[in-house]
């Protein structure tokens, strides 16, 4: 019964909240790697492949055997694992939640408010990915890991915290308490120009360009979590105790701890391992400490109370209306707790229709289009393997790196494909160039002359943007024109 609930409820926050993508964010680094490893052939002039992250990493080879075993397409078994990895964290948090004395069907309850998911504002992560990356494994994996310590069951939890650091190493620092030693960075500093194309690329790591009220809202939800913690602290295990407040200080101090590290003493290594996303910890256990103590409540107000706040992390950004919606799913669930608590998980997965409905909230657009998909399938049947292509007038969108995916023609340069600045210092100067070349002000038609030169082959432009030339290829969205 239970490993069906688990199974059920991983299933649920694939299909219907919080969701899942594909090639909206970083597989569209990760998966032209996967079809240039699996065939050299294919994207060899893309400047994505040329060094790979993929290294000492378990994501690649578990991908290339699954495909291999199943005949399946990289999306298909890549979506397998992430199920199979968020099940996997949903057993961790039913762990946690047991390891407090709740029974099976309020520790459900907890990991199923947990697993709304929550977006972490500032270091832009998320606890639950969309996308099929090596954090999206290893963040459950973790949690995993967490749930196995709470029943002293040590031997799994390093099975699955080996695991996690083989799928994401930077993931796991939280867990592990080190930082491994990597050899050519180790001892780097930044020079100006790296500086520089990384506040421009990838604020993010920079905590210096964060709002003030991203930095206090972390510190208000460290707060909860701190309330929390003593509310219920005398029924957590000492494992989980150390475990639960640790992970949530360790993010805390991680905002200060990459000022200093980045900020003031420019280390190189610091934008690799980005340590700020472990605040995505505190952000989690907010989430499971103020479920367990919504059900470990004595009065009815004070577990409204406790169910509001966990309901509140997937309902970011606030409005007065996703704040009403908490207080009534916090009531809904206070009620199935006291009265019901055999179908009190009912009651957490009203929220995976409502928050999306009628708390409106939206936590990916829909990027891939039928006119993008002509463009792909035009570009893979009838243009060489070896052509480069170039989207000048896309600015900042993500239809490039979906397009590179789909059709396996290499782009010039794009957007998405800059935040690998952070790992590869050669690649970001390459990027930068390229950048500065083509993408860096209004494309005009003027600039085809010099495409040529850059061994770019196709352009392709917005139609509003169309050439007086012919295209060799138009649909409503897109047209593409031959540069020699």
């Amino acid at each position: 019964m239970k490993v069906l609930a688990i199974a059920a409820l991983a299933l649920l926050t694939f299909v219907q909240f919080p969701g899942h993508t594909w090639l909206q964010q970083d597989s569209q680094i990760y998966a032209p790697a996967l079809e240039h490893q699996r065939d050299p052939s294919v994207l060899r002039n893309d400047i994505l492949v040329k060094q790979s992250l993929l290294a000492y990493t378990l994501y690649d080879e578990a991908a290339q055997a699954l495909r291999g075993l199943t005949g399946l397409g990289f999306r298909e078994v890549l979506a397998f694992e992430q199920v199979l990895a968020r099940a996997l964290g949903i057993w961790g948090l039913c762990l946690m939640a047991e390891a407090l004395g709740l029974s099976m069907g309020q520790a459900l309850l907890v990991a199923a408010i947990c697993s709304l998911g929550a977006t972490i504002a500032g270091p832009a992560v998320l606890s639950i990915e969309y996308e099929p990356t090596p954090r999206a494994f290893a963040v459950p994996l973790l949690i995993c890991a967490v749930g196995l310590v709470a029943h002293s069951r040590y031997l799994g939890a390093s099975i699955a915290a080996a695991c996690a650091f083989l799928y994401h190493a930077p993931t796991t620092l939280p867990f592990l308490g080190f930082a491994p030693l990597l050899a050519a960075p180790v001892f780097a500093h930044l020079t100006p120009l790296q500086e520089q194309i990384q506040r421009i690329r990838a604020p993010y790591v920079w905590v210096s360009t964060w709002p003030a009220a991203v930095i206090v809202h972390h510190l208000i939800l460290f707060a909860v979590l701190l309330m929390a913690f003593a509310r219920i602290r005398r029924e957590i295990p000492l494992g989980l105790r150390i475990l639960v407040l640790g992970l949530g200080i360790l993010g805390v101090a991680s905002m200060p701890i990459s000022w200093l590290l980045l900020e003031h003493w420019r280390w190189a290594l610091v934008p690799q391992l980005q340590p700020m996303r472990a605040l995505l910890f505190v952000a989690l256990m907010v989430q499971f400490l103020t479920a367990a103590a919504g059900v470990k409540a004595r009065r009815p107000f004070e577990a409204v109370a406790w169910f509001a706040l966990a309901y509140l992390i997937p309902l970011q950004p606030l409005a007065w209306n996703r704040v009403l919606l908490a207080v009534a799913l916090a009531t809904l669930t206070a009620l199935a707790v006291r009265r019901t608590p055999r179908f009190a998980p009912v009651a957490a997965v009203a929220a995976f229709f409502a928050i999306p409905t009628l708390g409106g909230v939206v936590n990916y657009p829909h990027l891939h289009t039928p006119e993008l998909a002509q463009l792909s399938a035009w570009a893979r049947a009838s243009t060489p393997q070896d052509a480069v292509f170039l989207f000048p007038d896309a600015a900042h969108g993500l239809d490039p790196g979906i397009f590179r995916s789909e059709a396996l023609r290499a782009v010039y340069v794009d957007w998405k494909a800059g935040g690998q600045a952070n790992y590869l210092k050669d690649f970001g100067d390459e990027w930068w160039s390229r950048w500065q070349q083509t993408m860096a002000r209004r494309f005009t038609p003027a600039d085809m002359s010099k495409y040529e030169g850059l061994g770019i082959g196709y352009v392709v432009l917005r139609v509003k943007n169309r050439l007086p030339q012919a295209a060799v290829f138009e649909n409503a969205k897109y047209a593409a024109y031959a540069v020699r």
